[in-house]
């Protein structure tokens, strides 16, 4: 190992097993292997081919300007309208009765809206929000839940070419109020308030206190109602869809904009100070939204029920239930709920309801599923799953190989997806159909995209090392900027490494030269002079049959520089085995042990407490810092964007207890 490859991150943990698809699978599959070698002979060549799944107004005769790098054109002289290409083009084609939405609802009620119907109500929406003085160009702010509205709202901005800002329903007035004022939006498109849990949670208030407090440059605000509960209502400014919605026009134009015209920003979450706006626009990001979700996800439209759990807050439920899905005619479920509500089963119902045949969730709700135990899913025929997808944040072996054997019966391959908010679609993963996969690892960059994994002087690893992620070469769904700074776009994201795209992930090669997800690299301990990563070792104390979720962190020590703490949730139903085992004590030597056995003794964690719940936010993201926090003995930071804050109070009083 070199000099400069030592000090990047260590590659721990080992994975051998691996699952090769089914000659069926194969026979059938969207992707052909000769993909990769058309991308590597010519790459642009490739991805203008990927742009004739999109119906252009004007075709594009140039596919990529690079001049002025990192800002990249790509088709920059074609016209299109993503409305048209998610929607009007399959009516006019003669899909028009194929169901576009089953929208299930979580107090189990259900509608179904054919892409006719979609056709309909986009267009009613446009006219509205013209009508409601939106131009090409204004911003217009969306803060609605899980519901076809959502999905309406987005593709009526984009029928007129007002970008859109969706901001996540659970967020609060303040983080709303900023990102209105930051993307100058014109019209807030929300509702009177949400189903969660049973509940009916109002969401109008947000939006009032947000534009009390500021958001000067909004001049009307758009409500759907969803609850039918009271509602403050500023006369001149408000308007109910609903009644706007019965004298508006079901015909419109849609306007054709240029490639690179903005479609969204859509700011990242946990954001502090100023938010960071991302922008994506248009030609390129839904070139790569159609082409991967066509080929990873191995979309025949006229058979498959796809379903992708993510909420429209987030840029998985922006390229993975709206633009990638309607752009390929895809029939898909959208729902309202949260997986527990009414019941643990409500996921694996609707599964069986609807024989969703693509499925695609988080490692966090999968690892939520273990903990709950596999006799729920076991109470429902999933039998009409035939592949499963992961995204998030890499999926620890364990709970990839849960969810091939419980949910998809051990036949379904399991495409475990690398990307963010920033690069727009997915990066790296198997294609179905071609790829061994191995649990854990999102493998291998699709076609037609460059990334690597490099030592701290941007040298590219061996096989078997640790470092970081980068991509190497521009990609269509590449974002565009940060929304006003452009500055901070150049800082961000390509001053680490001259010429290379790094936005904080850790990642390793193994022998293969596949590539294995690290986690942020924030989420690096020093111990001893090892750099390690909280995920491997997260991923080692979740192979122990009694662990559902653990989450890592470093904290300060005098000896070791820092010391592993580690934070575990148990399984349900293994309470018999522990009580033999001996008590908690006797839970956390073993399962320091089985750390040291797993990785090697470097790795064992110095503390163990076993917890109820960890503290994530809204979207299902561990929040380590807060836990690094309590393991520190410091004050807990903020915790405005938890899910539920209450969870440190226990964690908190759980490590007191323990000394």
């Amino acid at each position: 190992m070199s000099d400069d490859a030592a000090t990047a991150i260590e590659n721990l943990s080992q994975e051998t097993r691996t699952f090769s698809p089914s000659s069926e699978f194969v026979q059938n599959a969207v992707a052909r292997p000769s993909l990769y070698q058309e991308a590597e002979r010519d790459r642009l060549a490739f991805w203008r081919s990927a742009a004739s799944l999109l119906s252009w107004k004007t075709p594009f005769t140039e596919t990529l300007d690079w001049t002025d790098a990192p800002f990249a054109r790509w088709f920059a002289d074609g016209t299109l309208n993503v409305a048209y290409n998610c929607v009007d083009r399959h009516v006019e084609s003669g899909h028009g009765d194929q169901a576009a939405i089953l929208a299930e609802y979580e107090d189990g009620t259900d509608a179904t809206y054919t892409y006719a119907q979609v056709k309909d109500e986009i267009s009613r929406m446009a006219n509205v929000l013209t009508d409601l003085g939106v131009k090409t160009g204004d911003r217009v702010a969306i803060y609605l839940p899980m519901i076809p509205e959502a999905a309406f709202a987005m593709l009526a901005c984009a029928r007129i070419g007002a970008p859109h800002s969706v901001v996540f329903g659970g967020f609060s007035a303040d983080a709303l109020r900023s990102r209105i004022e930051d993307a100058e939006a014109r019209v807030v498109i929300t509702a009177d308030g949400q189903n969660r849990r049973g509940k009916q949670l109002p969401l109008k208030p947000a939006v009032d206190e947000a534009l009390a407090t500021g958001g000067d440059s909004v001049e009307k605000v758009l409500v759907v109602r969803r609850t039918g509960g009271d509602v403050e209502w500023t006369e001149g400014r408000d308007v109910w869809w609903h009644e706007a919605r019965e004298d508006a026009s079901a015909e419109h134009e849609p306007v054709w904009v240029e490639a690179e015209h903005p479609l969204f920003i859509l700011y990242t979450s946990g954001t502090t100070g100023n938010p960071k706006g991302i922008i994506h626009t248009t030609g390129g990001y839904l070139t790569q939204a159609a082409y991967t979700h066509r080929n990873v996800f191995d979309i025949k439209p006229s058979t498959d029920v796809y379903w992708c759990t993510a909420d429209v807050g987030w840029v998985t439920g922006h390229t993975y239930v709206v633009y990638g899905p309607m752009a390929n005619r895809t029939t898909q479920v959208i729902y309202e709920g949260t997986p527990d509500s009414p019941h643990q089963g409500r996921w694996w119902e609707i599964v069986e309801k609807h024989k969703v045949s693509k499925f695609y969730s988080s490692p966090t709700a999968i690892r939520t599923a273990m903990k709950w135990g596999e006799d729920i899913p076991a109470k429902y025929d999933l039998s009409s799953l035939k592949l499963l997808g992961s995204v998030g944040e890499a999926i620890n072996p364990e709970a990839w190989m849960w969810y091939r054997r419980v949910i998809g019966g051990d036949r379904c391959p399991i495409v475990d997806t690398w990307w963010q908010t920033e690069t727009g679609a997915i990066m790296i993963s198997p294609l179905p159909g071609i790829t061994a996969t191995k649990p854990g690892s999102a493998q291998v960059p699709l076609p037609g995209i460059g990334a690597d994994v490099v030592d701290e002087s941007g040298k590219p690893v061996e096989n078997g090392e640790g470092g970081y992620l980068v991509l190497d070469k521009p990609w269509p769904a590449m974002l565009r900027g940060i929304w006003g700074d452009p500055e901070r776009f150049k800082e961000t994201y390509w001053s680490r490494f001259e010429g290379l795209y790094f936005a904080g992930d850790g990642a390793k090669r193994d022998e293969d030269g596949d590539i294995w997800l690290l986690g942020r690299v924030d989420d690096v301990m020093n111990i001893s002079g090892h750099r390690l990563s909280t995920m491997e070792i997260e991923s080692a104390l979740v192979s122990h049959e009694w662990v559902a979720e653990s989450a890592v962190v470093g904290a300060a020590d005098e000896t070791t520089g820092q010391a592993v703490v580690a934070f575990v949730i148990l399984r349900g139903g293994n309470e018999d085995a522990i009580a033999e085992a001996g008590g908690e004590d006797k839970v956390i030597e073993t399962l320091r042990a089985h750390v040291g056995k797993e990785i090697g003794p470097i790795a064992k964690p110095k503390r163990i407490l076993v917890v109820t719940e960890l503290p994530k936010t809204r979207s299902g993201k561990i929040m380590r810092r807060l836990l690094r926090d309590v393991a520190e003995n410091r004050t807990v930071g903020d915790t405005q964007t938890l899910a539920d804050a209450s969870v440190m109070d226990l964690i908190q009083e759980g490590m007191s207890s323990k000394g």
